[in-house]
């Protein structure tokens, strides 16, 4: 039995995988974001790992011999995250996440200091975004510079979960890629770029492949969680990039759409892509010798999940429900009676490098109601989502078909969406719904040599659903597209008097 875990945005999700790849049982446990500014977005280290020790505590009693069956551990988590710690190995800050927007000027000055974004893109393949953990550790530098001195490790946050599960100081080399620090090309720390922005480099961890072996579990928790002694963690994965493999998407072939909280279009490579002007983000994928390019929206599920918490004033005690939501937009034709919605609430990284956008309705009259403002919030995620499989396309990926997952894709309304706008067939496969952590668990089947390599354990994985384009409505969204992927240069003066 092998367990992965997934330390989310919102949620760390555990499952338990058997031999023939079925996921047999899982938990999961929430913890809450803290936005203090604008822009920016933070999380307690306490929280993720109260989380996780739940979860895997309830998921290992309720498998059949009450988790001595477990033979391995492997770990994904939301990417770029900066969780600072002491020589002591305690945090010394709340973790800045992807999603923050704070260290845009200091990805700026970075990329000034490398020579210029082409200079960037020789050392990195990437250019460096404001998500990036790179932008943050200059950004604490500058700004916190007594706890900076005080830092002797910073860590991505599945990693701060490796650190107290094993006492071992590593990362993988997809998770390392999202850092804006690493030479994707040559699966290592760009010494060149780091001696240029004065970053030490025992500030990193060490970088190990997805499926290699970082520590055990150390024994009093082995003992707690009723693992075996001496079960073995390996190396995972960023939740972006392992997620595309627990699609199966190892190689060049069909393009992953998850629709988590971000919006993520990807695909695999069999050689290191160039990224003409930085415009996708080209990670190490878990299989060596493999690549993966993608292209990250910041807001897509989290956008719906927005909506529904805008109409839940904290004195209700009937607060709106996802299903309701989706019900009512289920109702309301394509388009929406010409209200479009542009999905930037946490500024944007892919189409438009924009930290400085926001998000927008444009079309709304009195005649709309509730039903219309949810169904334009799903289409605008996805026409967005769609100019982003262009500028993919443009780095190489090929899309005759999509392959669905993320926690949005349990309803049947995002996948019809989904085909249509992009008038594809969409499918979703065994899997996909549990994310990352379905990835995390095969990755430590093949380190544990219940597999072979990725793809024979990745030979179970069949298609639980297909999604095919109606015609009509596809043409209406191929017109609509058309007008929304103009809004956003449209919109550009309101986001410069923003500033």
């Amino acid at each position: 039995m092998l367990i992965g875990i997934d330390l989310g945005t919102s949620t760390c999700k555990v499952i338990a995988v058997n031999g023939s790849g079925e996921v047999v049982a899982k938990q999961s446990r929430d913890y809450r974001m803290i936005n203090t500014r604008p822009g920016w977005a933070e999380q307690d280290p306490a929280e993720w790992w109260r989380a996780t020790d739940e979860a895997i505590s309830a998921l290992t009693a309720s498998l059949p011999e009450s988790g001595q069956e477990v033979t391995g551990i492997g770990l994904c988590g939301q990417m770029h995250g900066l969780t600072a710690l002491d020589a002591a190995d305690e945090p010394l800050r709340h973790a800045i996440l992807w999603n923050d927007q704070r260290a845009a000027p200091q990805c700026d000055w970075i990329t000034e200091r490398a020579g210029g974004l082409d200079e960037l893109l020789r050392m990195t393949r990437n250019r460096m975004l404001p998500g990036f953990t790179g932008g943050k550790i200059v950004w604490f530098r500058e700004n916190e510079p007594e706890l900076f001195a005080r830092t002797a490790r910073i860590l991505n946050p599945k990693d701060y979960l490796r650190l107290r599960m094993t006492g071992v100081h590593a990362t993988d080399v997809s998770d390392a890629s999202g850092t804006g620090l690493f030479d994707v090309a040559r699966r290592c720390w760009s010494e060149e770029l780091l001696q240029l922005l004065d970053i030490d480099r025992a500030l990193l961890p060490d970088v190990v492949e997805s499926t290699a072996r970082t520590g055990h579990v150390l024994p009093e928790l082995a003992a707690r969680w009723n693992v075996p002694e001496g079960t073995p963690v390996f190396g995972g994965g960023g939740d972006a990039v392992i997620q595309t493999t627990a699609m199966g998407l190892v190689d060049a072939g069909p393009v992953g759409f998850t629709l988590g909280t971000a919006g993520i279009v990807a695909g695999g490579a069999a050689s290191c892509p160039d990224n003409p002007g930085g415009r996708v983000q080209v990670s190490c994928g878990n299989a060596p010798g493999r690549w993966h390019v993608m292209g990250v929206s910041l807001s897509a599920g989290g956008a719906l999940q927005w909506l529904r918490d805008a109409l839940a004033p904290a004195t209700t005690t009937d607060p709106v429900s996802f299903e309701q939501l989706v019900r009512l937009a289920k109702e309301v034709e394509p388009g929406c009676n010409g209200l479009l919605f542009l999905p930037y609430l946490l500024g944007e990284r892919s189409p438009h490098v924009a930290p400085e956008a926001t998000a927008a309705w444009v079309g709304l009259t009195p005649m709309h109601h509730i039903g219309h403002m949810a169904r334009s919030v799903m289409e605008g995620v996805l026409l967005n989502m769609r100019e982003i499989l262009e500028v993919c396309r443009q780095a190489g990926l090929e899309c005759e078909r999509v392959v669905a997952s993320g926690g949005a894709t349990s309803g049947s309304l995002w996948l019809q969406l989904l085909a249509d706008v992009l008038d594809r067939e969409a499918v979703t496969v065994t899997g996909s719904s549990e994310g990352g952590a379905y990835g995390a668990a095969l990755a430590a089947g093949v380190g544990t040599g219940q597999w072979r390599d990725f793809d024979e354990a990745l030979a179970g994985v069949k298609v639980e659903r297909t999604f095919v384009p109606q015609q009509a409505t596809a043409q209406e969204y191929d017109r609509i597209f058309q007008t929304h992927r103009r809004l956003y240069d449209e919109l550009k003066p309101v986001y410069a008097l923003a500033r």
